[in-house]
């Protein structure tokens, strides 16, 4: 291939970037591994005739589409491995790396409850409900990608929806009570406030934190108001916060908490009803490069 031939190829790559690493962080949950699948993509299209693709955005989406539920399907046994749940990567979206966040839908489909209910899914059911939902595209169009009939994926779409549906009120909170509720709890994790911390958590809510083996996080999730709330003021007592850094992460009000042990706490919430019903922390500082 000449020189410019390479350029060209990976300048029409570029031109949609943003949408195929979306569309891969969407379906992966972890910006690094739809790093490797936007590269992984372009080696593949600098090898395709181009002078056959008429439509280069739609090709792109269907190769990083495949690639992506292959490392779906791939990464189940190494999950099986992985010390203590598994969060997605939080990634900063001021600016946002993914291009405009202006519909609800494309905003929504990066909070990391979403992210992390469709864990539950299997790779086509992601697809198809990350495509449909996020980027609004028809089920013939999707059919078209996944190399399945229209019925087929409208079908797979039902099925994720109903798998995940039970818990969407966990991310539908709107911005401003996002803000409110994310200022009272960090205030009250900060000082210590253990009464003030209960009356913030839902009464099922549950604290997810993941270390990844890398630092120390609770193994298994701690659920209930009393015990959320006594497991994070353990971990303020073991030194957090030196300092806390108001961001947003995955389109949404968050937090980043710098402990005095020189660690990184990414923040972010599910909310419902007033309460806060998830709190995730992300702890694992190879998901943390940007934060420290």
């Amino acid at each position: 291939m000449s020189a410019v031939d390479a350029a060209e190829a990976a300048g029409a790559l570029e031109a949609h970037r943003p949408m195929l690493l979306g569309l891969a962080y969407r379906l992966l949950g972890s910006r690094y591994d739809a790093e490797d699948v936007l590269q992984e993509a372009y080696l593949r299209w600098v090898r395709v005739d181009r002078s056959e693709v008429t439509e280069p955005r739609r090709y792109l989406s269907r190769v990083v589409t495949h690639l992506s539920m292959d490392r779906l399907r791939a990464r189940r046994a190494t999950r099986e491995s992985y010390v203590g749940p598994w969060l997605p990567e939080p990634v900063p979206t001021v600016p946002s790396p993914f291009g405009p966040l202006e519909r609800a839908e494309l905003r929504d489909s990066l909070c990391t409850a979403l992210l992390h209910l469709l864990e539950r899914l299997t790779p086509p059911e992601r697809a198809v409900y990350v495509l449909h939902t996020a980027f609004e595209l028809p089920y013939a169009e999707i059919a078209q990608l996944l190399d399945r009939s229209a019925a087929d994926c409208r079908q797979l779409h039902h099925r994720a929806a109903d798998r995940i549906g039970r818990d969407q009120r966990r991310f539908t909170a709107d911005r401003a009570e996002q803000e409110r509720l994310l200022e009272a709890f960090i205030a009250a994790a900060t000082e210590g406030d253990l009464a003030a911390l209960t009356k913030l958590v839902a009464a099922d809510a549950t604290a997810w934190s993941d270390g990844g083996g890398r630092v120390r996080a609770a193994r298994n999730p701690v659920t209930g108001a009393d015990r959320v709330a006594r497991f994070l003021l353990g971990i303020r007592n073991k030194g957090w916060p030196l300092s806390v850094h108001r961001t947003e992460l995955n389109g949404q009000p968050a937090a980043v908490v710098l402990a005095v042990n020189g660690f990184a706490y990414a923040v972010t919430l599910g909310i419902s009803a007033g309460r806060i019903t998830d709190i995730y922390l992300v702890v694992n500082p190879d998901k943390l490069c940007w934060a420290t």
